[in-house]
Parts: C-alpha cells; sequence; structure tokens
C-alpha cells in the first residue's frame, strides 16, 4: 500500500499491486486494474519512488519473518 493525496488534498492508501499504469497529463493519473483511475498530486517518480520503497519494506519485513521462524 502506497499513500498519495488527491488534488484537494486529502491523502488515501492505493494497493500498489492493482496500479495497471501512472501517467502524466499534466496531472498524474493513476489506472488500476479494475479500470479505475484516480488523479494525484504526486509526479510519476514520485510514484514509482513509492512503490518501490513499498516493495523493499515488503521483502525485508518478510526476510525478517522467515528469520524469526528458523
Amino acid at each position: 500500500m502506497i499513500k498519495v493525496k488527491r488534488l484537494n488534498g486529502k491523502e488515501f492508501v492505493v494497493n500498489s499491486d492493482l496500479i495497471q499504469y501512472v501517467e502524466e497529463t499534466p496531472d498524474t493519473v493513476i489506472t488500476l486494474t479494475t479500470g479505475q483511475k484516480i488523479v494525484v498530486v504526486e509526479t510519476v517518480d514520485q510514484i514509482i519512488e513509492k512503490v518501490i520503497a513499498y516493495k523493499a519494506r515488503s521483502i525485508e519485513y518478510k526476510r525478517r519473518a522467515e528469520e524469526k521462524e528458523v
């Protein structure tokens, strides 16, 4: 999940696994695999950074959980 902000300033979270693509038109539009489109204030590069950071945290969390099991 990544936190993003709508144009009106309200923050919400998006399941990054559901992101199909992101484009700037000039506003940033996130299109989900469901077909829903979300306009946000973040740039495409910021969305990419958020997704990468989330995936890295998820991998680290799983690695730590596996270490505890051993």
